[in-house]
């Protein structure tokens, strides 16, 4: 079976700058992994005024996805409140959790979350198979 994917990155306020996905997905696939991409659904969502309730429902949708995943896989240029709500519950729902921090002196916060950090997602690329067969590393 396909290893499943949870792909989180920053997404308020980066409604426009979203390729990294289409990237990440591209990799991930090639490696044969099946991907959740929460963006697919809420895009149309962050373009326009959300009530909360609907908030309250995307928030349940992605913690429901990551639930079911086997990788929580976070993309991070900079610092999102969301990204780092996402990565402490895979980590502490026992989900393998691999990060691609672009930030420097990233938060301790994210590094004790992340199984694996990377640099980039070149590094990520280059070390799909450490993340696949093993438990934890890259501290």
């Amino acid at each position: 079976m396909k290893p499943r994917v949870f792909l989180a990155g920053p997404i308020q306020g980066f409604e426009d700058v979203q390729e990294y996905r289409a990237t990440l997905t591209s990799v991930l696939e090639k490696a044969g992994c099946e991907v959740l991409d929460p963006w697919l659904r809420e895009k149309l969502i962050y373009r326009g005024d959300v009530e909360s309730d609907k908030l309250k429902v995307l928030v349940e949708k992605d913690l429901r996805d990551i639930d079911g995943c086997d990788i929580f896989l976070a993309y991070m240029p900079i610092l999102s409140a969301g990204v780092c709500m996402e990565l402490f519950y895979a980590k502490r729902s026992g989900k393998k959790t691999v990060v691609i921090c672009e930030i420097e002196n990233s938060s301790p916060w994210i590094v004790v979350h992340a199984d694996y950090i990377f640099k980039s997602i070149e590094e990520f690329r280059k070390s799909l198979e450490q993340v696949f067969r093993s438990g934890n590393a890259n501290k």
